[in-house]
């Protein structure tokens, strides 16, 4: 019998099978994501649990990337009740799921311009549950750990390197919102 593979390495390479083209079917690499994890549950955590252990805030780790066609594979760490402020993605699709922990996901729509953003829904992930975006200059997210307690963690693949997006805040009641520019951080890398 061969050997088996590591989760790790079935989560890559469902990513990278499933993100040929520009447009990538994300709704199934949700499910095949969702169904590895639920499969093997146990082994992820065994994996990457070290990372829930750390506590040293929100944190973002590069499990792979591939240049042609473009694509990032990452975990995130997200500590009891952390929050993200409102964000896009620079323009890139991705899917977010949940590895370990339960994750809220409010959407907006952004305006013709960077000043209106309007919420148009919210979404509640367990472990083994996906959301995705299509690579939209109008989407932006927050994301919330719910819990109070646990850290939560993620896995996230993305349409190419976001190394810069847009974060947004409403300094007032206005309803007005202003972007600033922000750079991702990379914690470390994962091997897979």
């Amino acid at each position: 019998m061969g050997k088996r593979s590591s989760i790790i390495t079935s989560l890559r390479d469902i990513a990278f099978d499933l993100s040929d083209g520009e447009h990538p079917d994300l709704a199934s690499m949700g499910r095949e994501i969702g169904r590895e994890l639920h499969a093997r549950n146990g082994e992820v955590l065994a994996s990457l649990g070290a990372l829930r252990e750390r506590r040293r805030g929100f944190e973002r780790w590069m499990l792979a990337e591939r240049s042609k066609p473009p694509v990032s594979v990452l975990v995130m760490a997200w500590p009891p009740d952390y929050s993200t402020p409102v964000h896009d993605h620079g323009g890139l699709w991705g899917l977010e799921a949940t590895i370990a922990g339960a994750l809220e996901v409010e959407s907006f729509d952004k305006g013709d311009d960077e000043h209106s953003l309007r919420s148009s829904g919210r979404t509640w992930l367990g472990p083994g549950d996906a959301t995705w975006f299509d690579g939209a200059e109008t989407h932006a997210h927050r994301c919330r750990n719910l819990s109070r307690h646990d850290t939560a963690l993620t896995l996230h693949v993305y349409g190419g390197d976001l190394a810069q997006y847009l974060a947004y805040e409403q300094p007032g009641p206005s309803g007005h919102w202003i972007a600033r520019p922000r750079q991702s951080i990379i914690a470390g890398r994962l091997t897979a």
